[in-house]
């Protein structure tokens, strides 16, 4: 589309907005309301390059009442990049010391915000800010401003036992070894071998000393390892939350990417709840977070979470700022205390859109609510409960998976008969190796 015919769609996207804004007065009632919100969709749908399907699903982020202007400010947003940002590494220098040798070289910097004591937002430099001799000697990340969140509300101490189910590139990893002054023990785990490459680089390069690194897919935890003080899980995503970095997330996600993802993200979680040992004389915590702003990745697999595994509950994060996750959304009805999780948005705090939770886990026992109604022992972390405990099962959800299996393997060539237990089994498997052949 040229820019002549974008001004048009934005003109009609202001005046449309200025309709829904006073409807009473400047609405036609034979339209309707939902016809006005229909066409600003479709519009800014193609103002600003999004699939109609990713723009109203974010659309509706925003309250009836600040639907229209909100959401053209989280959109305006995406379309600008964030303040490059650092993260000192206190195992290797002080900030103001790295402010100062920074500035010596010419960079115009300032502290991100009083909510951190270890960030730095870079305004200009004249040299490249991940070549300079203090990034070279580890005296700082590169790392943006929303992945500081996680590692702060998991506040991991020093001494414990911690697990970074996501680890890779590193970040979050290494800023967790600088809270514990490298004592204790971290494994990072990342399921994707070739980003395993950066995050021992990060490590050798900031002087970490406390971490062990492994490359496990994170659903076969506690299986591998348990008992740990705290898990960090920072879930794979969609990655809507930083859409300025990588714009191809406007158009090549769908509906079954979002059903796969939270699929994949509530397997994930039960795994990291699990894996915390509930008698921990310091931890006991799991912080679930995503660098997305989508309900089904975030509220959605809390609630699940909440509901699979009732021997966790979930707690203040501890960041004192940030707006509160929703208790209702679309027809749907959260737990109440989904109010304590934090949502970011770039339009508000200007960073990359994220989502953070934190829950206590206060017991290793749990019953699971299901058919069979088995009771589940987590004390015994050398002999941990099966794989299929800790599998995603919600029937809610299971047609749309089995929908997607189909339709793979129709893709693939195979003849797909009605399904029994054995010829499921055998489906998954055969897409399994599908997938793992491609």
């Amino acid at each position: 589309m040229d820019t002549q015919d974008l001004q048009v769609v934005q003109q009609r996207i202001q005046e449309t907005i200025e309709v829904l804004n006073d409807f009473n007065k400047l609405g036609d009632k034979e339209r309707g309301r939902s016809s006005y919100v229909e066409q600003l969709i479709k519009d800014m749908a193609i103002y600003y390059g999004y699939s109609e399907f990713l723009l109203e699903k974010l659309f509706y982020l925003f309250s009836v009442s600040e639907v229209a202007y909100k959401a053209v400010e989280f959109f305006e947003s995406n379309e600008i990049s964030r303040p490059i940002t650092i993260r000192t590494n206190t195992l290797r220098t002080r900030r103001r010391d790295l402010a100062q040798s920074l500035i010596n070289k010419g960079t115009t910097l300032e502290p991100i915000g009083k909510w951190t004591k270890v960030g730095l937002t870079v305004f200009d430099s004249s040299v490249p800010i991940g070549a300079t001799p203090e990034y070279l000697a580890g005296h700082y990340m590169l790392q943006s401003a929303s992945s500081f969140l996680p590692v702060m509300a998991l506040a991991p101490q020093e001494n414990e036992k911690i697990l970074d189910m996501a680890a890779a590139p590193g970040g979050k990893t290494t800023y967790m070894a600088a809270l514990m002054k490298n004592t204790g023990l971290i494994f990072a785990n990342d399921a994707n071998k070739e980003r395993i490459k950066s995050l021992v680089s990060n490590i050798h390069r900031l002087g970490v000393k406390n971490t062990v690194v492994c490359n496990y897919d994170g659903r076969e935890f506690p299986t591998v390892m348990g008992g740990f003080d705290r898990v960090l899980l920072d879930a794979p995503c969609s990655g809507t939350g930083v859409i300025s970095k990588d714009p191809s997330v406007k158009i090549n996600k769908t509906y079954k990417d979002f059903i796969l993802l939270s699929h994949l993200q509530k397997e994930l979680i039960l795994s990291a709840i699990d894996s915390v040992d509930a008698k921990s004389s310091t931890g006991g915590y799991i912080v679930y977070s995503t660098c997305s702003v989508t309900v089904d990745e975030n509220e959605d697999v809390v609630n699940y979470a909440l509901k699979k595994r009732p021997n966790v509950k979930l707690v203040q994060t501890g960041l004192d700022f940030g707006q509160e996750g929703f208790t209702k959304y679309r027809g749907k009805i959260f737990h109440p205390s989904l109010k304590l999780t934090r949502r970011y948005y770039p339009h508000v705090h200007n960073m990359d859109g994220f989502f953070v939770s934190k829950f206590k886990k206060f017991s290793n026992h749990y019953t699971r609510t299901n058919k069979d109604d088995i009771i589940v022992d987590n004390d015994n972390f050398e002999d941990n409960s099966s794989q299929n405990d800790i599998h995603f099962n919600d029937e809610e959800d299971q047609k749309y998976i089995e929908a997607s299996l189909n339709k793979s393997l129709k893709r693939k060539g195979f003849k797909i008969q009605k399904d029994n237990s054995k010829s499921q089994e055998s489906k998954k498997q055969r897409l399994k190796a599908g997938v793992s052949n491609n």
